[in-house]
């Protein structure tokens, strides 16, 4: 499957999921919404970690910058 999730848009996804996650930890995130907490930021972590992401290849988007013909 060829990745449509840039190096940026990656990093950034990574920080949110682990960001979200500590909040949740930390009880910053009220109780009844950690489970949904914890769900949405390793489903935004993953997608970081492999490079693709379903929903960008839906509306077909990609945030990888083509590398230039030699």
């Amino acid at each position: 499957m060829r990745k449509n999730v840039g190096k940026m848009d990656q990093i950034v996804r990574i920080s949110v999921g682990v960001t979200l996650s500590i909040l949740a930890y930390a009880k910053i995130i009220p109780a009844d919404l950690a489970l949904a907490t914890y769900v949405v930021s390793v489903i935004i972590a993953v997608t970081g970690f492999v490079r693709i992401c379903p929903l960008y290849k839906m509306l077909h988007k990609s945030t990888v910058r083509e590398e230039p013909p030699l």
